[in-house]
């Protein structure tokens, strides 16, 4: 029987505390780094710390592509009386195939929830600093997306409209083959919340 979700992120997150407890130790950590200033800047010390956390991180990323272990957690999102229930990516697991076509399954259904919660709110495309943009916009960005997912604060609600690798999707050096395109829904101007 092969561990869940829950549990290889409950192993993580003890793993994760015994590095920085100093309790994983790699004695070779200092090599890895392709950059002697910042390895010795940061200290063998702490490079094994990370180290030690990449390779136990990597080795359950081959468990879950081994034994079919979704990298997905339900997140739930509310705002004014009204929540959805959708899956996501956690960010320290990877995705598996069937995580991607799960994503995909649910994108009208956060789709819904937003355009029903949205009401008269100004639309914003997020960046430094936030560019206003239109319904019809953003309704284009949609049809290009492979999947959805929704966030909201008590007065604003964020929409990701995201392609390719859910893993690498908000990295900016995955575009074009992954990305994902942010809409904040505001009354007025979008508050300095970073996405």
């Amino acid at each position: 029987m092969s561990y869940t979700t829950e549990q290889l992120l409950e192993i993580l997150d003890q793993e994760l505390r015994a590095a920085w407890r100093g309790e994983r130790v790699l004695l070779s950590s200092g090599d890895r780094l392709n950059n002697s200033v910042v390895a010795k800047a940061l200290g063998s010390e702490k490079l094994s710390k990370v180290f030690a956390i990449q390779d136990f991180r990597a080795q359950v990323h081959q468990y879950q592509q081994a034994h079919g272990v979704s990298g997905l957690v339900w997140h739930t999102c509310r705002f004014e009386g009204r929540s959805i229930r959708f899956p996501e990516l956690h960010s320290q697991l990877t995705a598996i195939a069937q995580d991607k076509l799960t994503l995909v399954a649910a994108k009208e259904s956060v789709l819904d929830f937003w355009r029903e919660s949205r009401g008269g709110m100004r639309l914003w495309l997020a960046g430094r600093p936030p560019q206003p943009t239109t319904l019809a916009q953003v309704e284009a960005l949609v049809g290009a997306a492979e999947w959805a997912e929704i966030d909201a604060t008590r007065t604003e609600l964020y929409l990701s409209l995201c392609w390719g690798d859910p893993k690498d999707c908000r990295c900016d050096w995955a575009r074009p083959e992954s990305g994902c395109e942010q809409i904040i829904a505001a009354i007025a101007e979008p508050s300095s919340i970073k996405l």
